[in-house]
């Protein structure tokens, strides 16, 4: 399994209600997304210094399973109509679960 994790810093711009929609929009695709075995997207809650101010965490089976959500056109839309103009930085990385790492 691979847990894909991208983390978003925002243009000053970027509302409140641009974050609430775009948080609305993801949960709303990742249900349609069969793929997904977990999804999560929110907020960072700046526990600690510093940071990202926004998270998304995805798990999936394997490498073709994250093509098919990073491609899907569910996914696309949201990036396009909310994401693409939020953004003033993106970082990603994928790791690989094993053993149940994240039961």
């Amino acid at each position: 399994m691979i847990l894909h994790i991208a983390t978003f810093r925002w243009k000053p711009e970027v509302t409140d209600a641009d974050v609430a929609a775009l948080t609305a929009a993801l949960q709303e695709m990742a249900a349609g997304i069969p793929e997904l075995r977990s999804y999560i997207a929110d907020t960072n809650l700046h526990l600690r210094p510093g940071g990202a101010d926004y998270g998304v965490a995805a798990v999936l089976d394997d490498a073709a399973g994250l093509d098919a959500y990073l491609d899907h056109p569910a996914h696309l839309a949201v990036y396009e109509k909310h994401l693409g103009g939020m953004l003033a930085e993106r970082s990603a990385a994928q790791l690989a679960i094993s053993g149940g790492a994240l039961a």
